[in-house]
């Protein structure tokens, strides 16, 4: 069992893993077109889960400092998510979900920091 994902205020952290899931189908033809923005999205998607997970293992401050990071992360990978949009690498029905997904753990790490 992942210790972070015990109890539903780290629903966050199930969820940034499933928002990975998602995204690496989008990875491959954005990187064949914009390798500088698939790697900055699989960076920051990444960086969700992490700060997640160390996170959950704070204290106090430390522990809301790590949820405000990963949010910001995956604010970071929503927007690459629309920039590539934007640009025509994927279509916006594509991204939807992944987006989504991104934007369900910035609530949740928004409730809990607030």
């Amino acid at each position: 069992m992942n210790p972070t994902t015990n109890g539903p205020r780290f629903r966050a952290h199930d969820l940034a893993l499933e928002a990975l899931t998602l995204l690496r189908p989008l990875l491959a033809p954005i990187r064949a077109v914009d390798r500088s923005l698939a790697d900055q999205l699989q960076r920051a998607a990444t960086s969700v889960a992490l700060n997640i997970a160390e996170g959950s293992h704070r204290r106090g401050r430390d522990r809301a400092h790590f949820y405000r990071v990963a949010a910001g992360s995956a604010a970071e990978s929503r927007t690459c998510l629309e920039a590539a949009t934007a640009l025509g690498h994927v279509d916006a029905a594509a991204s939807a979900v992944a987006w989504h997904t991104l934007d369900q753990v910035i609530a949740i790490l928004w409730r809990v920091t607030h």
